[in-house]
C-alpha cells in the first residue's frame, strides 16, 4: 500500500486573492475575501495527489459548525456541485502541488471562518487558518451588488470623507477618517457580529446585519460601541467634538469591550459607516438639516416663543435639530414588495425604541419619498424627520395666565438640503430629491396624503408641557394638509449679518422688514438672538430688539440688532459643545391679523489651520508635515489642542498648545512615514475652551 496522503503546507495566495477581491487594504494577516467570487489556494502534499485519494476542504463558522445549518461547508473537488452553493475545482495538479479554486455562495454567511483540510483520516490545520468572508458589491448575485465602479470606490473602499454639519443655509464639511482597513477594525466588526446574537443564517442578509449594527454602535441596551451624551459635560470621557475619525473609537472598544465615551449623531454615523464599509455593505453618511425630533409621529413640531421672540425650551416636547446625521446603506430588499431596492436609511443615534431597543432602519428611501410609511423598518419615524411641519406659538401673559397664540405654520422648513459627500469628489452632493418630491408638487401632496393616513392626525392644539390646563376654545381639529393664507401686505422678513461673525467681536445683525402691497402699514417687530446647540437646545439668550415700523406700499426697512462680545463669550467658554447663533423675528401688522415668524441659524467664523507638506511622497520614506495656526481673533484661546491623523501615514497624535494670545502663531511638526500607496489624507483639528471645531485637511499622493 502507498503512503497515506498528507498535507504538508497551504498557501492562501493572499496578495493575489486580496487584489482581485478589493481587500488588499485590510491591515490583517489572515485572508479576507468577498462572497460569490473565486479565490485560489495552493496545497502541498507529501506525495502526488491521485484520483483515488480523498480530499476535503472544510470551512466552518460559529461555535459549533454543522453541515445541517450550512455553518460547516465541506468541499470535495472530486464530487459534483455541493448543496451549499459553494464550488471547488482543481485548476492545476503537478508533482506534489495542487492549485484549487473556491467560490463561496453569494448568499453565504458573512464572518470569520476557519479552514481545515482532510485527507482520508488526516486533518491538517494551517497555522493561520482564519478566512474572513465579506459582502460583495462587485458580485451580481449578491444582494449588495452596486453596478458602478466609481460608487463602489466611494461607498465601500474610501476610508476618508466628510460629514456635513452646520445649519441649513450655512453648511460645512467636517473631515472624517472612517479607517475601515486599519488594524483591529475588521476584528472589532466580527466581535460586533458575534455580540449581535444574530442567527448565523441571518448573517447572510444585509437587512438583518445593518439593523443589528445600528443597535450595536450605540451603547444603550447592549453595551455597544459608543455612549451618547448631549449634556454639555464630557469631563470623564472624550467630548464628541474631539473625535476626527472612527479608528481610535473602534480600537478602544475592541480592546476594552466597554462603551467608549462620548458620541453625538455625527460620531455614531461615522462609526456606523466604518462598520458597514468594513463588512462590505456600501454606505454613506447622510445629514438632514432642520431635522424634526420627538414628533410623536404626528408630523408636527411646536415651537414656543415669548413676546420678545425668544425660543422657550422648557415647555416644548419636540425639537428641531440644526442637523442630524444618519446613514444610507445599499441593498436589495427581498423582504419587501418589488420596487424598494437601493438606498436604505439606518440610524445608530439612540433616539427612539424600535421593537424594544435603540435601533433604526433599514428603511427604503423610496418608501420615505412615496409616503409608504407602513413598510419596515421605522419608516414613520424617518418620514417625520424629513417632512414634519413647524408650528409657531407665542406665549402671552393675559391677566396673569399664559395664553398660547398660533402665529404661523411652515410646511417647507424641515428636511432641507439633505447632504452627503459626492462620489469621487471632495464636495457636497444634495440628495434631498432621493428622500422627497419637490415641495408643493403633485407627487409630494399625494405622498403626504398617503403617509398621513397611517400617521395619527392631530388637531391644532399646542402640545406644551403645561398647556393642558388652558381653555382651548376655538382650536378645532384641522386637516393635515395645511394651506397658507394669502397675505394682504406681502409682509416678508429677512435676517442677515452685516459683519463677519468672529468670536470675540460684536455680533452685528439686521432684520429687514418688507411690504409689497399698496397702503400704509404699521408693524410691531420683536427679534431676539440666542445661542443654541445643534440639537436646538437654547444655551443663552443674548439680547433682543423691539420696534414699531411704518411702511408705505412696496418698501423695506432694516432694523439693527447688535450683541456685544461680553454678552456671549462667557457662554462659549462654559458650553463644551459647538454653539450656533439663533435669530428669531416675529412681525405683526396692526389692524390685521397678519403675523409672521422667521428664524435663521448662523455659525461663527474661525481663522484657518494651514497644513504644509509636499504634494507627493515615496512609500516608506520620511517626509515632514507642519500645521500652522494664527489666532486672528480678539480673544485669547485657552487649553488649545491640535489633533492630527493620517491613515496609512501616521497614527492619531495630540499636541498641547496651551494658552494662545491674539496674534500668536503656533506651529507643530510631525515626521511621517507613509506605509500605503495612493492618495492619502491628513486631517487636523484645533479645539480650545472657546472654540470647538476648526478643522483642515490636505491630500498627498504616495508613490513607489
Amino acid at each position: 500500500p502507498g503512503t497515506d496522503l498528507e498535507v504538508t503546507g497551504i498557501d492562501l495566495l493572499k496578495s493575489q486573492n486580496s487584489r482581485l477581491h478589493h481587500t488588499d487594504a485590510y491591515n490583517i494577516e489572515s485572508l479576507v475575501v468577498r462572497r460569490g467570487q473565486a479565490f485560489q489556494l495552493q496545497l502541498s502534499f507529501n506525495r502526488e495527489l491521485k484520483a483515488a485519494d480523498k480530499l476535503v476542504l472544510c470551512f466552518g463558522i460559529g461555535k459549533r459548525p454543522m453541515k445541517i445549518r450550512w455553518t460547516l461547508i465541506s468541499l470535495n473537488p472530486r464530487r459534483e456541485q455541493d448543496l451549499s452553493e459553494w464550488q471547488i475545482s482543481i485548476i492545476k495538479n503537478s508533482g506534489k502541488e495542487c492549485l484549487l479554486s473556491v467560490i463561496s455562495s453569494p448568499r453565504a454567511t458573512v464572518g470569520r471562518y476557519t479552514l481545515n483540510v482532510k485527507t482520508g483520516t488526516n486533518i491538517y490545520k494551517p497555522k493561520n487558518n482564519a478566512v474572513y468572508l465579506l459582502f460583495n458589491p462587485w458580485c451580481e448575485a449578491d444582494v449588495v451588488f452596486l453596478d458602478d465602479e466609481a460608487q463602489r470606490k466611494e461607498y465601500v473602499l474610501n476610508d476618508t470623507g466628510y460629514i456635513y454639519v452646520g445649519s441649513a443655509y450655512n453648511i460645512y464639511g467636517r473631515p472624517w477618517n472612517f479607517g475601515q482597513f486599519e488594524e483591529f477594525i475588521l476584528d472589532a466588526c466580527m466581535y460586533l457580529l458575534d455580540k449581535s446574537k444574530l442567527k448565523l443564517s441571518n448573517r447572510t442578509d444585509p437587512v438583518f446585519v445593518s439593523r443589528a449594527m445600528s443597535a450595536l454602535v450605540n451603547a444603550n441596551d447592549d453595551r455597544g460601541v459608543l455612549l451618547g451624551n448631549w449634556s454639555g459635560n464630557y469631563s470623564n470621557g472624550t467630548s464628541p467634538m474631539d473625535w476626527i475619525g472612527s479608528v481610535s473609537i473602534l480600537q478602544k472598544y475592541y480592546k476594552t469591550k466597554k462603551p467608549v465615551c462620548y458620541g453625538q449623531c455625527w460620531v455614531f454615523s461615522g462609526v456606523l459607516t466604518t462598520v458597514m464599509r468594513c463588512l462590505g455593505i456600501p454606505s454613506r453618511c447622510v445629514t438632514n438639516f432642520s431635522s424634526a425630533h420627538d414628533t410623536e409621529e404626528n408630523l408636527r413640531v411646536d415651537i414656543y416663543l415669548n413676546e420678545l421672540g425668544e425660543k422657550l425650551n422648557s415647555i416644548s416636547f419636540d425639537s428641531i435639530w440644526n442637523f442630524h446625521v444618519w446613514n444610507d446603506v445599499w441593498m436589495k430588499r427581498m423582504d419587501l414588495p418589488a420596487g424598494f431596492d437601493g438606498w436604505q436609511a439606518i440610524d445608530s443615534t439612540p433616539q427612539e425604541l424600535s421593537q424594544g431597543i435603540f435601533q433604526c432602519g433599514p428603511c427604503s428611501l423610496k418608501a420615505i419619498r412615496d409616503g409608504d410609511v407602513y413598510l419596515p423598518f421605522d419608516s414613520k419615524f424617518l418620514y417625520a424627520e424629513v417632512n414634519a411641519d413647524k408650528v409657531y406659538w407665542v406665549v402671552k401673559n393675559v391677566n396673569g395666565k399664559d395664553k398660547y397664540i398660533r402665529i404661523s405654520t411652515e410646511t417647507q422648513g424641515i428636511g432641507i438640503n439633505i447632504s452627503t459627500k459626492a462620489v469621487g469628489q471632495n464636495k457636497r452632493e444634495d440628495i434631498t430629491a432621493q428622500y422627497k418630491y419637490p415641495e408643493g408638487s403633485r407627487e409630494e401632496r399625494k405622498a403626504m396624503q398617503k403617509a398621513s393616513s397611517f400617521i395619527r392626525p392631530s388637531g391644532m392644539v399646542p402640545r406644551a408641557r403645561f398647556a393642558s390646563t388652558l381653555p382651548m376654545g376655538h382650536m378645532a381639529s384641522e386637516p393635515r394638509v395645511l394651506h397658507e393664507a394669502v397675505s394682504k401686505t406681502g409682509l416678508q422678513l429677512e435676517i442677515t449679518n452685516t459683519e463677519a461673525l468672529y468670536p470675540g467681536n460684536p455680533l452685528e445683525l439686521a432684520i429687514t422688514v418688507k411690504t409689497s402691497t399698496p397702503g400704509s402699514w404699521t408693524i410691531n417687530l420683536a427679534s431676539s438672538c440666542q445661542l443654541q446647540s445643534y440639537t436646538g437646545k437654547v444655551e443663552a439668550s443674548l439680547g433682543y430688539v423691539k420696534d414699531t415700523i411704518k411702511l408705505e406700499g412696496k418698501s423695506e426697512m432694516q432694523v439693527p440688532l447688535k450683541i456685544a462680545a461680553d454678552e456671549y463669550m462667557k457662554t462659549l467658554a462654559l458650553v463644551e459643545d459647538e454653539v450656533f447663533i439663533l435669530i428669531t423675528a416675529i412681525a405683526e401688522v396692526q389692524g390685521t391679523d397678519e403675523k409672521l415668524t422667521k428664524e435663521t441659524t448662523m455659525s461663527f467664523e474661525y481663522p484657518p489651520i494651514t497644513v504644509q507638506m509636499p504634494e507627493t511622497a515615496k512609500l516608506n520614506k520620511d517626509f515632514s508635515c507642519a500645521f500652522i495656526f494664527k489666532n486672528k481673533l480678539n480673544v485669547p484661546l485657552d487649553n488649545c489642542k491640535l489633533l492630527v491623523e493620517g491613515l496609512g501615514i501616521f497614527k492619531k497624535s495630540v499636541f498641547d498648545e496651551g494658552h494662545v494670545e491674539p496674534g500668536r502663531i503656533i506651529k507643530s511638526e510631525i515626521i511621517c512615514t507613509p506605509t500605503r500607496l495612493g492618495e492619502k489624507k491628513i486631517i487636523a483639528k484645533l479645539i480650545s475652551t472657546q472654540i470647538k471645531g476648526i478643522s483642515a485637511e490636505k491630500a498627498i499622493t504616495i508613490t513607489e
